[in-house]
C-alpha cells in the first residue's frame, strides 16, 4: 500500500493565522468561573486580530473550494523569510492568482491606486497583494520562465460601503462574496498541461520558503473549539445586557411605579 506525499495541497485555510493564533492563547490562563459566566472573551488581547484573520481566510477558503475540479487551490503557502504566507493561491484555467484575504465587518472602505483606508485609517494591502503576486511569478519562472505573471486579489469579506476612487492597477479588489463568479468570467490562460505541470511545481514544498514552525496536530479541531467558547462567551454578553434591561424594566414597573403613583396621591391629597 502506497501513501500520497505530503504537499503543500495539504495546507487547510488560514493554517498559519490559526498557529499563531493557538501559540498566542497558551499563555493565557484559564478563565475563572465568574469570567465564564458573564461571558468574558477567552480570547487574549494579541489573539484578536489572528481570531478574525482565521475566520476571514476560512470563509474565503470555502469560497475557493466550490471551483470547479479543473481548478486547484493552495492554501498558506510559505514565502519569504518572516514567516509571511500567501494566504490563498488559485490555478485555474484562467491563470495563477494569489488571493490576499482582509476581514473587516461593516468597515468603510476607501481605495485608489495606491492606498487602501479602513475607517479612515491606511493599511499596505494594495503594495503587500502586488509583492505576492511578483514573488509568486518569480518563483515559478525559475521552472517555467515564459510563464505570464500571477494576478494578484484582494478579497474582503464582509465588508461595509466600498469606495473605489480608482481601481489599483495591479491588484482586482472585490467583496468575497463576488470571488467566485469573478475567477469563472476570466478568459482562458492555460490549458491542461500546462495547469497539471503547474501544479505539480506548486504542491512541492522545496518551490516555497521553509516552514518556520512545526505544525500544530489537530489544528482545525482547536480552532473550532476556541470558535466554539468565543460565540458562547459572546451570546452570555448578549443575553447579559438583555437581562440587565429586562431587570431594570421590571424594577420601573413593581418598584418606581408605586412610589410615582403613591406620591401622586399624596399630591393630591395634599390639594
Amino acid at each position: 500500500m502506497t501513501t500520497a506525499t505530503p504537499g503543500m495541497r495539504d495546507h487547510i485555510a488560514a493554517q498559519s493565522v490559526i498557529e499563531e493564533l493557538l501559540r498566542t492563547q497558551q499563555s493565557l490562563p484559564p478563565r475563572s468561573r465568574l469570567a465564564r459566566f458573564s461571558g468574558r472573551s477567552p480570547l487574549a488581547a494579541d489573539s484578536v486580530a489572528w481570531y478574525l484573520g482565521a475566520l476571514g481566510e476560512i470563509e474565503v477558503g470555502k469560497t475557493l473550494g466550490r471551483l470547479p475540479p479543473e481548478w486547484r487551490v493552495f492554501h498558506a503557502l510559505p514565502i519569504g523569510k518572516a514567516g509571511a504566507d500567501i494566504d490563498h493561491l488559485v490555478l485555474g484555467p484562467g491563470g495563477i492568482f494569489t488571493i490576499n484575504t482582509k476581514h473587516h465587518r461593516g468597515k468603510k472602505i476607501w481605495i485608489n491606486d495606491k492606498g487602501f483606508l479602513v475607517s479612515g485609517r491606511r493599511h499596505p494591502y494594495i503594495r503587500n497583494s502586488e509583492f505576492e503576486a511578483g514573488r509568486v511569478t518569480k518563483l515559478l519562472r525559475k521552472r517555467v520562465p515564459q510563464l505570464a505573471p500571477a494576478r494578484s486579489v484582494l478579497a474582503l469579506v464582509s465588508p461595509g460601503p466600498i469606495t473605489v476612487k480608482k481601481k489599483p492597477a495591479e491588484v482586482s479588489v472585490m467583496d468575497a462574496i463576488n470571488l467566485r463568479r469573478w475567477l469563472l468570467k476570466q478568459p482562458v490562460a492555460l490549458a491542461e498541461a500546462e495547469l497539471l505541470e503547474l501544479s505539480a511545481i506548486i504542491d512541492a514544498p522545496a518551490t516555497w520558503s521553509p516552514v518556520l514552525v512545526v505544525a500544530t496536530p489537530d489544528l482545525l479541531a482547536q480552532f473550532t473549539e476556541l470558535d466554539a467558547v468565543v460565540r458562547i462567551a459572546r451570546l452570555q454578553r448578549v443575553l447579559g445586557k438583555l437581562l440587565g434591561i429586562a431587570t431594570a424594566a421590571a424594577l420601573g414597573v413593581f418598584v418606581v411605579l408605586p412610589l410615582y403613583n403613591a406620591w401622586v396621591v399624596g399630591f393630591i391629597d395634599n390639594l
